[in-house]
C-alpha cells in the first residue's frame, strides 16, 4: 500500500492554522484575566478610599480568586479583616500565606508580623507573644517589642516587660528608661504587698533610680518604703534630690518632705528647697507645704497663712482661697462657715488630676492612667493649675 503522501501535505497548513487559532484563544484568556484582575484590585482600593469596607473585601477576595498567588491581595485582605474585626479571617488569610514555599522572606516576616497582631486584636495573648518572638532578628523587631511590651502590662508580667524594656533600650531607637523605672516599682510593689520583701523592694527601687535617674516614682516610693521603716532621714535625703532630677514632681510630695524634715531635724533645708521650687513653679501644694512648714519653724498663724494670700497673686485659686478662709478668725461664724462650705464645694473638682492623654480625672494621683493605660500623663498639677 502506497503512502499518499497528499494527505501530509493538505495535513501540514491544517496543523499549523489549528495551533495558530489555539495560541491566539489562550492569548485572549490571559488578556482578559489580567484586565480582570487588575480591575477588581482597583475597584476594591476606590471602595477603600470611599470607606466602604464590605464591598472593598468582595473586591478583593475576586481579585485573589483570578490571581492567586498575588501576596499583596491577600496582606490587603487581611488587613481588611482584621480591621473589620473578622479576626479568624485574617488569621487564616495569613496563615494561607505562611504556608506557601515560594514566599520571600521578607514577605514571610511581614505575614508572621501581621498573624500576631491578629491575634494581638483578637485578645488571644499566649498565641500573640509566640507569634512575635518568632519576629526576633527580622525588620519587624522592634515593633514586635513594643507589641509585647503591650501585652506584658496588660498581664502585669512585669519582669518579662523590665527584659523587654531593656532589649529595646539597648538599641537606641528609643529612650525607654522611664518605662523600665515603672516596671521595676511595680516590681518593688509586687514583693511589698504580696511578700512583705522589703529588702528586694528597696533593692528593686536603688536599681529603678540608677535606671532612670530623672525618673520621679522611684525616688518618691523609695522615700516611702525608708519612712515606713523609720529612717526619716534616709527618706528626707530620697525627697531632697527630687528638686534637682524632677522638680516637676515636688507638689506631689512637698507636704510629706514638710513632715520628714520635721522627724529628722531638716526644717531649715525643706524651707529652702520648696521656696526655690515655688519660685521656679508656683503650685499651690508647694505653697501649703510653705505654709505648714513656717508654722512649725515658729512663725505665727496668721503670717504662715500668708502664703495662700501670696499665692492668689500667682493664681486666683479657690483652692488657696478656701484654705486661707478655713483659718481667718475675724469673720463671724455663720457667714465665715457658709462663704467655706461654698468655697470647698467649688474648689473639690479643681483640686483633682487630669490624664493629658485621655482627659480622665481622679482624686488621686497615678503614674499610670486607669483610662487610657499611658504612662506619665497626669502632669503633677491640680485642674485648677492646668
Amino acid at each position: 500500500m502506497e503512502f499518499d503522501l497528499t494527505w501530509i501535505l493538505l495535513g501540514l497548513p491544517a496543523a499549523f492554522a489549528l495551533g495558530w487559532l489555539a495560541s491566539r484563544l489562550d492569548l485572549r484568556q490571559l488578556r482578559i484575566e489580567n484586565r480582570q484582575a487588575p480591575k477588581a484590585y482597583f475597584k476594591g482600593l476606590n471602595y477603600l478610599l470611599n470607606e466602604q469596607q464590605d464591598q472593598a473585601i468582595d473586591a478583593f477576595i475576586e481579585a485573589v480568586q483570578k490571581d492567586p498567588d498575588t501576596s499583596e491581595l491577600h496582606f490587603a485582605l487581611g488587613n481588611l479583616f482584621r480591621r473589620r474585626g473578622e479576626y479568624e479571617r485574617a488569621v487564616r488569610v495569613h496563615e494561607h500565606l505562611l504556608s506557601r514555599a515560594d514566599l520571600s522572606r521578607d514577605d514571610r516576616d511581614r505575614a508572621q508580623h501581621a498573624l500576631a497582631l491578629d491575634f494581638l486584636k483578637a485578645g488571644l495573648l499566649d498565641r500573640a507573644e509566640e507569634a512575635l518572638h518568632k519576629l526576633e532578628g527580622t525588620r519587624f523587631e522592634s515593633q514586635a517589642g513594643l507589641a509585647l511590651l503591650a501585652i506584658y502590662e496588660r498581664s502585669r508580667d512585669w519582669p518579662q516587660a523590665a527584659r523587654i524594656a531593656q532589649r529595646l533600650q539597648a538599641t537606641g531607637q528609643a529612650d525607654f528608661g522611664a518605662r523600665l523605672a515603672h516596671y521595676l516599682c511595680e516590681q518593688a510593689s509586687h514583693a511589698l504587698d504580696r511578700q512583705g520583701d522589703q529588702a528586694t523592694a528597696l533593692t528593686l527601687l536603688e536599681r529603678a533610680v540608677a535606671e532612670s535617674p530623672q525618673a520621679a516614682r522611684p525616688r518618691i516610693e523609695r522615700a516611702g518604703l525608708l519612712a515606713a521603716q523609720g529612717d526619716a532621714a534616709r527618706a528626707f535625703h530620697a525627697l531632697a534630690e527630687l528638686p534637682t532630677h524632677a522638680p516637676q514632681a515636688v507638689p506631689l510630695v512637698a507636704a510629706e518632705m514638710v513632715r520628714l524634715a520635721q522627724a529628722s531635724d531638716q526644717l531649715p533645708r525643706a524651707l529652702t528647697l520648696l521656696e526655690e521650687n515655688y519660685a521656679q513653679a508656683p503650685s499651690i501644694d508647694v505653697a501649703e507645704a510653705l505654709v505648714q512648714a513656717r508654722r512649725a519653724s515658729g512663725t505665727t498663724d496668721g503670717e504662715a497663712r500668708q502664703g495662700y494670700v501670696r499665692h492668689l497673686a500667682h493664681d486666683t485659686s479657690l483652692i488657696a482661697a478656701a484654705r486661707w478662709l478655713a483659718g481667718e478668725p475675724y469673720a463671724p461664724a455663720e457667714t465665715h462657715a457658709a462663704v467655706q462650705r461654698a468655697l470647698e464645694h467649688a474648689a473639690r473638682p479643681l483640686a483633682r488630676y487630669r490624664c493629658a492623654a485621655c482627659g480622665f480625672e481622679a482624686q488621686s494621683y497615678f503614674w499610670q492612667c486607669p483610662g487610657c493605660q499611658a504612662w506619665d500623663s497626669f502632669p503633677p498639677r491640680r485642674i485648677e493649675e492646668l
